[in-house]
Formats: structure tokens, sequence, C-alpha cells
């Protein structure tokens, strides 16, 4: 059967996982605000019916989280007229191409020594640990903007899992949504028709055979272990979320009911 996607979230032809994180709950019992937080996977492939589609929604600034490996390999977001775009990458270059070279060349065996008996996904883990310590300067940049002026915006990376989706959730835990739902948004990028399309250099069915795509699963699948990892890393490092706001990310009380105002019902 068809999967039905809600007239609310269209499936756009060249851009995989786009959602509007409007509607999610807070503990105080308020809503995010319909039309200015949005995620998604890279905009390097949007149609003109994207891109217009992507214009209508009014977007005042558009982050991409890709580093200049990704960029390379996938190219530039498309222009949206009157839109700033701000890259901040959430991981190295080295790390990217490495990353994007395995999945595209690497043969089985290769696949079976960096991926097999829980590797893969204990490489995310480490990622997401990583990202969370390491990038409190481009997620601080990220909610100071929404305070001041950068709604409605949208979020992406390559896939608009990893990256946008941990910076997505940093947004969500300072506007006080709940964990729950925090989760359950993360992991919609797990539905077949907002997954990123795995490419491989070679077209032979070895190339994609289930084993093959078997061990590279980690790397593409939203987990919930990966972003309790996150969360966990915050709570041990910084010793809970409001800490970890204000002395890492800069985000003021002031600021922070600043930020409440302007994504918040």
């Amino acid at each position: 059967m068809t999967q039905q996607i809600p007239s609310t979230e269209p499936q756009l032809a060249g851009v995989r996982n786009f959602r509007d994180v409007g509607g999610l709950p807070t503990v105080d019992g308020r809503r995010v605000r319909h039309g200015v937080l949005f995620r998604s996977g890279h905009l390097a492939h949007a149609t003109e019916e994207d891109a217009a589609f992507l214009s209508s929604l009014g977007l005042h600034t558009v982050f991409d989280f890709r580093n200049a490996a990704d960029q390379k390999l996938e190219g530039p977001d498309v222009e949206l007229p009157g839109v700033r775009n701000v890259n901040l990458p959430l991981s190295d270059p080295a790390d990217g191409a490495e990353f994007w070279k395995m999945v595209r060349d690497g043969d089985l065996d290769q696949l079976r020594s960096i991926l097999a008996d829980g590797k893969g996904a204990d490489r995310m883990i480490a990622s997401y640990r990583t990202t969370i310590k390491q990038r409190t300067a481009e997620h601080s940049r990220v909610l100071l903007s929404l305070a001041e002026d950068s709604v409605p915006a949208l979020m992406h990376c390559a896939a608009g899992k990893d990256r946008a989706g941990l910076s997505v959730a940093v947004t969500l835990l300072a506007l006080g949504v709940e964990r729950d739902a925090i989760f359950d948004d993360y992991l919609k990028s797990n539905a077949k028709h907002r997954r990123y399309k795995v490419r491989r250099s070679s077209s032979s069915a070895s190339a994609y055979s289930p084993e093959v795509m078997e061990l590279l699963s980690p790397l593409f699948d939203a987990r919930a272990e990966y972003l309790s990892a996150a969360l966990e890393t915050i709570e041990e490092t910084w010793g809970g979320v409001d800490p970890y706001l204000e002395t890492a990310l800069g985000l003021t009380p002031r600021l922070r009911e600043r930020l409440r105002e302007r994504l918040l019902d």
C-alpha cells in the first residue's frame, strides 16, 4: 500500500525529509507554532517546483549544517530569493570525505571491518556525543539567531537526520518541548519517503547486496539510542539542559523567553 503523506507535509521531488516542526507540545502546555521552524535534507537537488514551494514559506534563514565534503558531493543549495543562507558545518570536512568514500566506494570486506558487530552504531553514537561537546559555538549561533530575527527558519544537513536532527532537538529543548515529542519528531526521519537515497559508485548488484545495505543501515537510520547519547552527554558534561543552554550556548533566561515568544503559540 502506498504511504499517504498528510497534505500539510508535501513530498518534494528533489528534497528529502522535509517537514514543519510545528505542533509539538511543551511541558507547560504550549505548542511549537506552525510555519516558523522547518527541517529537511539538503536543497541542492530541489526542482523549480520545490524552490517555489520553499519560497512560499516566507523563510528568513536557511541553516545548512553540511561541510565542504558534503557540498562537493551533492552541490550547493538552490538559491531562494530574499532568504539568508548560513553555513555552519557541524562535522569536519576530513570526516565527511572519509564517510562518503566509505559509503560509495567501500567493498564488503572494508565495510565489515568498519561497521560490523555494532561498530556502525558505535560510530554514530560517538559522532552525536562529539557534536554536542564540540559544536557549542554553532548551536549557540543558531539559537541566538532564532531568538533575534531568523524565523521562519529551515535547518538541514545532507539527510536531514543527524546534524539537523541534533540542532532541531537542541532548539526544542530550549523551547521546553516534551522529551517524548522530541524523540518522536527525530524518529520520523526513518519513514521510507524521507530516507536519504544511498548511492554507491558501482552499479553491480553486489554493491547493493542485502549485507552491504545492512552494514550501512546504522549510518542512515535515526535511532533513539543516538539521540539518547546526545542528551546523556548534556547531563554528564553540564549537569542538565538549563546549565547547558545558559553556560555552553549563552542562552540567558531573557533570550530563552524571547525564543519561546517567537516559536511558540
